[in-house]
């Protein structure tokens, strides 16, 4: 053999091992949470590595910042970038802030994804809602609604008031109020920013404020336990009533002690589960995400994608006396 045919056989053997070795690597996808220590995002992680161990392949970084802000996350992402992962989750502390760190990510060929609380769509490829959100809206103040025969004064404990997700929840509960509960009066909307030291305090705030206030409503898990803690603490059971969206194993103790008669949440498992299935196939499958594209959210089942290139995953469930003890063994 010649020197030159010996020279083109070591390169050809030396490329296909590149390409083998590349092949070889497992994908790394990153789940990007609002903040790190929170139960919803926990149990989302493990629907993510669920996911991971069905895809087979898969690499889950679980990630975020120790508090809930965009120039945090923005942080996170660009070390993401840094790691150059194949695809980013997230759930966004700000819709607009993150664009060009995620436009960053992007134009390096990272797949970018948004889940729970969206970003602006020129700073994503799709984002997945985790129930359809005038759903959401309706059936916050519903939960508060069924236990005030006689309506009276309500207030809403939010997350932050960037979060995309409970803005768009807010103001869709705001619309069905004239029409649908027009015995409840919303009186006030504090944020506590995610953070159980000023959800407390913001709503110790709104029982001082607001003497005659019926019911919290906290469409946050981090609030709601917060609130209804406040209203244990103040021996208001009984006279106001805490509900919103709430993890069942952190909240089945004040539905127990009667702080709260129900609250609601989609399963974050699944939610972190569709988030990843969803992200390996735009990054690894090269699926498409484009207006009317129907993709698979694996065991979850099917989304849709709207003219925003968003998609709702399911329903919220009602948790009560009924069946929080079941639920509450589960996530």
């Amino acid at each position: 053999m010649s020197i030159l045919k010996k020279l083109m056989v070591t390169a050809a053997l030396s490329a296909a091992m590149f390409v083998n070795a590349a092949y070889a690597e497992n994908v790394k996808i990153a789940l990007v949470v609002k903040s790190l220590g929170n139960g919803f995002f926990d149990a989302a992680n493990k629907g993510a590595q669920e996911a991971a161990k069905e895809l087979g392949g898969v690499d889950i970084i679980y990630t975020g910042p120790t508090k809930a802000t965009a120039e945090a996350q923005i942080e996170v992402i660009n070390s993401l970038i840094a790691q150059k992962v194949n695809a980013i989750a997230i759930s966004a502390n700000d819709a607009d802030a993150l664009v060009p760190a995620l436009k960053k990510a992007m134009d390096r060929g990272i797949t970018v994804i948004s889940w729970d609380s969206g970003v602006a769509p020129e700073g994503r490829e799709l984002h997945l809602n985790p129930s359809d959100t005038n759903l959401i809206g309706e059936t916050i103040i519903k939960l508060a609604a069924d236990y005030l025969p006689e309506g009276g004064d309500v207030a809403i404990l939010s997350a932050s008031s960037t979060a995309t997700n409970q803005n768009a929840w807010i103001d869709a509960a705001k619309k069905v109020l004239p029409e649908k509960f027009p015995k409840i009066n919303l009186v006030a909307t504090v944020y506590g920013d995610d953070d159980s030291a000023k959800s407390t305090d913001e709503a110790k705030g709104l029982l001082k404020s607001y003497p005659n206030l019926k019911a919290i409503i906290a469409p946050t898990t981090v609030g709601v336990v917060a609130a209804a803690q406040v209203v244990t603490d103040a021996n208001l059971i009984g006279k106001v009533n805490v509900t919103g969206l709430a993890l069942p194993s952190e909240f089945k103790k004040f539905i127990d002690n009667g702080a709260s008669q129900a609250v609601a949440l989609w399963n974050p498992i699944d939610l972190g589960y569709s988030a990843v299935y969803l992200a390996h196939d735009l990054a690894v499958k090269k699926e498409e995400a484009k207006p009317g594209a129907t993709l698979s959210i694996g065991r979850v089942g099917k989304v849709t994608l709207d003219d925003t290139n968003s998609a709702a995953m399911a329903p919220p469930y009602k948790f009560d006396k009924s069946n929080i003890e079941e639920f509450s063994k589960i996530y």
